[in-house]
């Protein structure tokens, strides 16, 4: 409904004023899961002085979860010639941007490394059209398996769920090796890139020697947290996830980025670009707020229980 109005209006918005610049969105997701980011980034825009249907007008393109269509939807939004392009949700959305060639600004926003991932030439010189927002989502996942080991120090085993078709999953994997070697665990490394592929996940960690679960960061686990808590609850397994949508749902614990902040910029930087400023002069941004959100009664329900050390430590305690 609300997606459904935006778009009405930015029509309606861009027919009395032609002159009105236009930002092209690309999600990955749909507008229901994309809700809280696409708030964030409305907030950005207003503080840079842009309001969609006022002063800006903004047109979506929704992947619903199919990735693989995203450099498709990339270049029929390039070829409307928008004058600023947003690529939230991760690096397959800006890749699938940059892949166009488009000579329109691009501001991306992402868990991973811009650099690493081939997005920019560097941080404080990202490239001539592109530049946008980073978190630490991905370079934190070691530490959601060191926070499984503490609440199940027992353990000699612990499952990591992958999916195979993230462009950080490889370096992400390798990373969650050498933690788990420093840790003295093994790791039961388990793929899984759609929706129908959860539950065999938790079905096979919980008839084998792997009690826990540790999520990489990836999109999209981040978007289908309520699916994944229902199914860590349904199976009794302690999971730990990157997004706190994940033990808001019911799910037990997360750790990563704050995406509300790293949204919120992304909207801040598209608003500066509009005024004029040059995306050359404007280096990718690092939120490094991470933030720890525990939920006490999935714990207890769970039968498990985190050290006072922990529970002080956490940004946000769920009861």
């Amino acid at each position: 409904m609300l997606m459904s109005a935006a778009a009405a209006w930015t029509t309606s918005a861009r027919a009395q004023k032609p002159s009105m610049p236009v930002i092209g969105y690309l999600c990955p997701e749909s507008p229901e899961l994309f809700g809280s980011r696409l708030r964030a980034f409305h907030q950005g825009l207003r503080e840079a002085g842009f309001v969609e249907g006022r002063n800006v007008a903004i047109e979506y393109e929704w992947a619903h979860g199919q990735y693989a269509r995203l450099p498709a939807l990339a270049a029929e939004l390039v070829a409307r010639n928008v004058d600023v392009v947003v690529a939230p949700g991760g690096a397959p959305v800006a890749l699938a941007v940059k892949g166009t060639g488009t000579t329109s600004t691009i501001i991306f926003e992402m868990g991973g490394d811009p650099v690493q991932l081939g997005v920019v030439d560097s941080l404080p010189r990202p490239g001539a059209n592109i530049t946008g927002v980073s978190s630490l989502s991905v370079d934190v996942s070691p530490k959601r398996l060191e926070l499984m080991h503490e609440l199940l120090p027992a353990a000699t085993t612990l499952a990591v769920a992958v999916n195979p078709t993230s462009p950080t999953a490889n370096s992400q994997v390798q990373k969650l090796h050498s933690a788990a070697e420093t840790l003295g665990v093994q790791l039961r490394v388990l793929n899984a890139s759609k929706e129908e592929e959860f539950e065999s996940v938790f079905s096979t960690v919980a008839g084998e020697a792997a009690n826990g679960i540790v999520f990489t960061s990836d999109p999209y686990f981040a978007f289908r947290s309520r699916r994944l808590a229902d199914l860590a609850i349904k199976y009794g397994l302690p999971a730990i996830t990157q997004t706190r949508d994940f033990p808001i749902a019911g799910g037990l614990m997360s750790y990563g980025g704050d995406f509300v902040q790293s949204h919120r910029r992304a909207g801040i930087y598209a608003g500066r670009v509009l005024k004029g400023e040059k995306p050359a002069d404007l280096p990718v941004q690092l939120v490094t707020k991470v933030e720890l959100v525990i939920n006490l009664k999935t714990a207890k329900l769970l039968g498990r229980e985190f050290s006072a050390s922990v529970i002080s430590g956490a940004d946000e305690v769920i009861e």
